[in-house]
């Protein structure tokens, strides 16, 4: 039985301008998106910290670090998913954030009403994991206290979403806010029926 639903934030619950800015200045140089990549794990391990990890990308990339740091800034609540959570999913189902992030994106990021949403969060940095750690998927199944099996992960990334099914949760890619509606509501329609 279906129990809780867990959503990722960055490109799910909040969308940025990092996407279009990496297509514009880094497009299909992997070497160059590796090396971004792996500075942005290490500013999400809190080994490295904001300011060195915008300071270091963009003499990477070559452009003004205002520049990134306005891309990166750049986020805004997805409306359209908050009221679908807050009309039809909170009324049934425990609501989880997880996230990989350097800073508490509910507190920041969100409105007080859609922070009360949640039942729980985990976040990489107070965590100290990151996905796909699966550590990380128990942990937000443990503050929900749901049995992982009970449990919808919503990710944007299908890896994060598979790492979720290793766990036993059913993981789901996000494309958009449509899509998502459709494929979980049908999901737990499915997961409904074998139960009953």
């Amino acid at each position: 039985m279906i129990k809780a639903i867990i959503f990722d934030c960055f490109g799910v619950l909040a969308e940025d301008g990092w996407t279009p800015f990496k297509r514009r200045y880094v497009a299909d140089n992997q070497k160059l998106a590796n090396e971004i990549a792996d500075l942005g794990k290490q500013n999400e391990f809190g080994i490295i910290s904001n300011d060195d990890y915008f300071k270091t990308t963009s003499v990477l990339i070559g452009v003004k670090e205002h520049l990134l740091r306005d891309a990166v800034g750049r986020r805004v609540p997805n409306g359209e998913l908050f009221e679908f959570i807050e009309n039809k999913l909170k009324p049934k189902y425990k609501i989880g954030l997880l996230s990989n992030a350097n800073y508490d994106v509910v507190s920041s990021l969100f409105t007080e009403e859609q922070s009360a949403l949640f039942d729980a969060s985990v976040l990489s940095f107070e965590s100290r994991l990151v996905k796909p750690s699966p550590e990380m998927y128990s942990l937000i199944a443990e503050r929900l206290g749901v049995e992982p099996k009970c449990c919808i992960f919503i990710d944007d990334q299908p890896r994060y979403a598979e790492a979720a099914e290793d766990v036993g949760m059913i993981g789901l890619t996000y494309h958009n806010p449509e899509q998502l509606k459709q494929e979980l509501l049908q999901v737990i329609s499915r997961h409904s029926a074998r139960i009953n």
